[in-house]
């Protein structure tokens, strides 16, 4: 049957490969690194790409296909490759559409290993990265040199949950014929389509919320056929493939991603509304607050807030250190987007590589604290805040 019409859930739920000849109803895992032919001549087509189908895990695998056309639907997208990790899916998609002395221009805040990326290794091929503030998108224009091939952004951002203006993004790039790149990790295809106000292509870490409990890693771009197809050669040839189990898994979790976010975002909410409040918090950021700088854009593009809210203790250092300490319940960990609520300590763990000035620049102050919240029960995890916090 056509899915065209369906709503998101439909999708995440019905879309699978073609059933077997045991009409299994849950997709099985095709745990092969190959797949064989019934003669040379098929065999030689195949190579040709004259004959769409599967020859080697690392080109394409019926779960792999089975997640990514998922996520194009999800996100209104032409095609998509699916990758080991969400890195390896941002570092691809760059490496696969940029010539050496292409130029970059960045939002500023962005996850560390991005900034290493823009930093330390892209100039080794001489291509630059120049950086926008968040809130001042109205400068980017001024940024764009001859050589510009890319304007590229997160929103919400990592750590700050900053909220660019997803369609002012879209409005520039095609001006100036640009590429437009949103990694839209934090948002998920449920809470936000770039893709309707702009964007060539979407990028995902589904480590985080696509997969939501912690098991596997993975990532994802969709967007514009004839830029995947780019894409797509320079992964095959260098390998950054996920693998057929991660991809089963990660398919699957698709199917339960709507009714995970809705209570991620209630909660996360909750949260940030009690938080606002506390006299140990020197100030909170949640898109969905209306304190928040960018709260009518956020409703504009996002059907809720996501998981994510950044808060900063008193007390700097010190403050930060006995918050992190007296946790009982949530976690520490670098990772987010799980079932269970996590803390991190942006400035010394995921983004300890910047330098002063830059982490301060994007908003990571000592006493920042990120938290994914989780899907535990709300009265638990603000007590756990609550009595972190007291602690002070």
């Amino acid at each position: 049957m056509s899915l065209k019409s369906h709503n998101f859930e439909t999708q995440a739920i019905r879309t699978q490969t073609e059933k077997t000849q045991f009409l299994e109803h849950s997709t099985p895992m095709y745990m092969t690194s190959g797949f064989v032919f019934e003669d040379s001549e098929e065999m030689r087509a195949a190579f040709a790409e004259e004959k769409d189908r599967n020859l080697y895990s690392r080109f394409s695998n019926p779960n792999t296909t089975e997640f990514v056309d998922k996520i194009c639907k999800l996100e209104g997208a032409e095609d998509g490759y699916a990758f080991a990790t969400g890195m390896a899916a941002v570092f691809s998609t760059f490496a696969a559409l940029l010539n050496a002395g292409d130029h970059i221009i960045s939002a500023r805040s962005v996850f560390g290993s991005t900034h290493s990326l823009f930093t330390k290794y892209l100039p080794k091929w001489n291509i630059e990265t120049s950086y926008f503030k968040v809130n001042e998108v109205n400068t980017i224009e001024g940024l764009i040199q001859s050589n510009t091939k890319i304007i590229y952004a997160e929103s919400p951002t990592n750590p700050g949950v900053d909220v660019l203006d997803l369609e002012a993004l879209g409005v520039i790039a095609k001006k100036h014929n640009l590429l437009l790149i949103i990694d839209n990790c934090f948002a998920t295809p449920y809470l936000q389509n770039p893709i309707k106000f702009g964007a060539d292509l979407v990028i995902h870490s589904a480590t985080k919320l696509i997969d939501g409990q912690g098991r596997v890693l993975g990532g994802v771009t969709v967007g514009k056929k004839e830029l995947i197809r780019e894409i797509y050669l320079f992964s095959r040839n260098t390998g950054p493939a996920l693998s057929p189990f991660n991809a089963w898994v990660l398919s699957k979790s698709l199917e339960t991603l709507a009714v995970r976010a809705d209570r991620h975002c209630d909660n996360a909410l909750k949260l940030a509304e009690f938080l606002e409040s506390h006299p140990k918090v020197n100030w909170v950021k949640y898109p969905f607050l209306k304190s928040h700088p960018q709260y009518e854009v956020a409703k504009k593009q996002m059907k809720l807030g996501g998981n994510i809210v950044a808060f900063e203790v008193t007390n700097g250092v010190e403050g930060g250190k006995t918050f992190f300490d007296s946790i009982q319940m949530c976690s520490l960990s670098a990772n987010l987007g799980d079932t269970r609520t996590i803390v991190t300590h942006p400035a010394s763990t995921t983004h300890s590589k910047l330098a002063t000035e830059d982490k301060l620049s994007v908003g990571i102050t000592d006493g920042m604290v990120r938290c994914s919240v989780g899907l535990e029960h709300i009265d638990d995890i603000i007590a756990d805040i609550e009595q972190a916090l007291e602690k002070i």
